[in-house]
């Protein structure tokens, strides 16, 4: 009697997926650690590292579960290096009649696992992966006909929904959104707990990346590897969260700092996206948390995290697929530029970017605020080409998968899309930067000054960025005032700072 082949997704580390309740010795499970997933963009060397350790210590769970399972390893002879040609050597082999796969969470996995099953003719059954709040089409179901998705409606709606945060049909507190109570810049008085870290000996995978010829990017300390690699980790991450970190979380959720690279973050979207965790446990976690202290954990603390995991995450992941594959060539503003080459290493006079650049090729992490409104705010106003940018935030962060990342970056970050994410674009001047970080004092630019000799260069280029772009932004009322305040300016200092972007622009290796 033939067997079920049943795949596994680095992605799909998930414990508590009904196929894992009962042991049936008529499935068999592979996963694979293959070239074509390390190689499609230059990933960070940790990102790498996290992936295969945590897939090969979720492999051992499910064995020592009684389940049969064949693991691929990067460097096997007999690994094809990708998810197709490894399929039809299994099925080649005359053992398996029937392939079963949960939901892939990329639209370009998604396409092959569905094209090799047409072109091989495999008896094949597609499973939810049990993960998420929604299904795919969900937000584009609620947005029928509209041309933008509104975030705080979706969210609202997931509220209601899964009732959470909720005192019958209204939110707990009286307020949906506590957004303008977690807008605080960095205070160098507030006590803030070091990071969770590990001390994981992962020596023998990155030796082994390294013979097979695995290009990466960053740094790694693989005799001490700091990120969660199992679900046990996930779990410890999320008590240190609930009990250290969510107290301060959501007042300095958008503050930025030379000296604490992750603050009160809680690191935990790695062991989301790989699903260790589920949503809903971390969720109830952090509710739990706050309803045994109160006092200690503010509602807007809890309902700022909430919100990002019940509210962005979900909305971003129902972005992508009603937008996909059309989203991943979106470039409103038709943006050309190359990705400067410093971002490779940080080697920029900005203070800025080069702490928020060289804490990513660290780390393989920066919060939210330091993609979108460092990195990404340099990129938008400069001009680089959205497919650069995306290949960039994609292959940096441990935490970067496409239906994330790309929704973030070409979406929020880039205004790319028009407008389908954001009701505008995020820039800002070295004003914002200043006010939210301590990343402007010692600058080699004056972060006050627009033009001359040792002008912030984010001045300039913001100011130049909405003159190039007024056919395109001109009547978005969210930025009226902006346009404004630049038809007010004299038309000397107008040339003069648009003169001075543009040498900027010419000069942009140099920064």
């Amino acid at each position: 009697m033939k067997k079920t082949l049943r795949l596994l997704l680095g992605d799909q580390q998930n414990p508590h997926h009904s196929w894992f309740r009962e042991v049936d010795p008529s499935v068999v499970y592979v996963m694979m650690e293959i070239r074509s997933e390390t190689d499609y963009v230059p990933h960070h060397v940790q990102k790498v590292i996290a992936f295969f350790a945590s897939m090969r210590h979720f492999a051992s769970e499910l064995k020592s579960m009684g389940h049969t399972l064949i693991y691929l390893k990067i460097s096997d002879p007999e690994n094809q290096q990708s998810f197709d040609k490894n399929l039809i050597a299994l099925f080649a082999s005359g053992s398996f009649g029937k392939f079963e796969y949960q939901e892939p969470d990329e639209w370009r996995v998604d396409v092959l696992l569905r094209e090799v099953i047409k072109a091989q003719g495999w008896n094949a059954t597609m499973y939810d992966a049990e993960h998420f709040f929604t299904s795919r089409s969900e937000l584009a179901e609620l947005f029928k006909g509209k041309k933008q998705y509104l975030m705080e409606t979706f969210y609202r709606t997931m509220r209601r929904k899964h009732h959470i945060l909720m005192e019958g049909k209204e939110p707990v507190g009286g307020k949906w959104n506590y957004d303008v109570e977690n807008r605080k810049g960095f205070n160098k008085k507030v006590d803030i707990p070091f990071p969770k870290n590990f001390q994981h000996s992962l020596e023998r995978i990155h030796r082994e990346l390294i013979a097979a010829e695995v290009t990466t990017i960053g740094e790694v300390d693989p005799a001490s590897f700091i990120w969660p690699v199992s679900r046990k980790d996930g779990l410890e991450v999320l008590r240190y969260f609930c009990d250290y970190l969510l107290p301060d979380f959501g007042t300095y959720q958008d503050a930025m700092s030379k000296q604490h690279w992750s603050l009160f973050h809680s690191r935990l979207s790695f062991s989301l996206n790989v699903k260790h965790l589920h949503p809903r446990e971390v969720i109830e976690a952090a509710v739990k948390a706050w309803e045994k202290n109160p006092d200690r954990i503010g509602i807007a603390q809890l309902e700022g995290f909430v919100r990002q995991i019940l509210g962005w995450r979900e909305y971003m992941r129902g972005v992508y697929w009603a937008n996909m594959p059309g989203y991943a060539s979106l470039n409103y503003f038709q943006h050309t530029k190359p990705l400067p080459s410093w971002f490779w290493n940080g080697h920029t006079k900005m203070n800025c970017l080069r702490h928020a650049i060289s804490q990513s090729l660290e780390y393989a992490y920066a919060h939210h605020i330091q993609r979108l409104m460092v990195t990404g705010n340099f990129c938008l106003l400069a001009g680089i080409e959205p497919s650069e940018v995306d290949q960039w935030y994609l292959g940096i962060y441990i935490d970067a998968i496409e239906w994330v990342e790309i929704t973030n970056t070409r979406g929020m970050s880039q205004y790319a899309d028009g407008g389908i994410v954001g009701t505008k674009p995020y820039v800002s001047s070295a004003a914002y930067i200043d006010k939210m970080s301590d990343y402007c004092a010692g600058c080699h630019y004056d972060k006050k000054k627009k033009v001359g000799d040792g002008a912030c260069p984010f001045n300039s280029l913001y100011w130049h960025f909405y003159n190039r772009n007024e056919h395109l932004l001109g009547k978005n009322p969210r930025i009226g005032m902006m346009y404004k305040v630049w038809h007010s300016m004299d038309a000397e200092v107008k040339k003069n700072v648009v003169k001075q972007a543009e040498y900027y622009l010419k000069e942009i290796e140099t920064l």
